[in-house]
């Protein structure tokens, strides 16, 4: 049996204090048996100003918040996507790139993505309003990993609204997708629940997906609702609030068999409009 783990966290301004968070809840999920575990978008800091993520971060291959990833992968013998974590660009030094990195279970890096749709919006119904752009420059590529479990294709939260990311992977018989996520509490409510199903759904794929839940001390507060969703859009597991650790089964012959039965996925057309 393979147990799939959705991280939930509400980080905070301190990496210390974050990393020891994170730390237990992957302990958690290992001791129950994880083999693949999720952390949240920002797991490692939600700054106080936007401009923190500059502070905090690293050069690729090197830095605390990779070590620690790379160390907890291997402690616990899991395959990890470390939600995400800011990384130097080769620009002016006035943005990041938020990069989901994937670890094996020997702490060595196998993948990276940079978080490909940036979230500068006015949420609708509110005077909430975000501008990625300002302080993360976007990524370029989609990108999925081999694994133990399938391939694993790795996203980030705003990605979800944008379901030709996803179906660019499934063509890569695509078995799991990692969603690190950092839902507003409006749009979460909105949308999260119906974005994540439709996104199963639609690719017969399980989608892990872990988010930050809560209020932060910034200011800003977040969805949560952490769940593992399976290939027909059932949820097995969910967590609506707070720090803790979403568990499922990935049944690899579930997967198959809906895949078997409902071919959805070869019955696609190219038409013209």
């Amino acid at each position: 049996m393979t147990i799939l783990a959705a991280i939930q966290m509400v980080s905070g301004p301190s990496v210390a204090e974050n990393l020891a968070a994170a730390a237990a809840l992957l302990g958690q999920a290992a001791a129950a048996g994880a083999q693949f575990a999720v952390l949240p978008e920002n797991f490692a800091l939600m700054g106080l100003r936007e401009s923190d993520k500059l502070d905090a971060r690293e050069v690729e291959g090197d830095g605390p918040i990779q070590a620690f990833l790379a160390e907890q992968a291997a402690r616990h013998r899991v395959w990890l996507a470390g939600g995400t974590i800011p990384l130097q660009t080769a620009g002016d030094g006035r943005r990041v790139r938020a990069a989901c990195l994937l670890f094996d279970d020997l702490g060595r890096r196998v993948a990276r993505y940079d978080k490909v749709h940036l979230f500068d919006v006015q949420v609708v119904g509110s005077d909430e309003r975000y501008a990625e752009s300002a302080t993360i420059e976007p990524g370029d590529r989609y990108v999925t990993a081999a694994t133990p479990l399938g391939h694993i294709g790795l996203t980030v939260c705003y990605d979800l609204r944008f379901p030709e990311q996803f179906r660019a992977m499934a063509e890569r018989d695509l078995t799991v997708v990692a969603v690190p996520a950092a839902f507003t509490a409006a749009t979460g409510k909105a949308h999260w629940e119906t974005l994540l199903r439709a996104r199963a759904i639609e690719n017969q794929c399980y989608v892990v997906a872990a988010a930050q839940g809560g209020h932060h001390a910034n200011g800003r507060e977040t969805h949560g609702d952490s769940m593992i969703v399976d290939p027909w859009g059932d949820i097995p597991s969910r967590l609506a609030r707070g720090p803790g650790a979403v568990l499922a089964e990935l049944d690899l012959e579930r997967l198959h068999r809906i895949r078997s039965q409902f071919p959805v996925l070869r019955h696609r057309v190219s038409a013209t409009l």
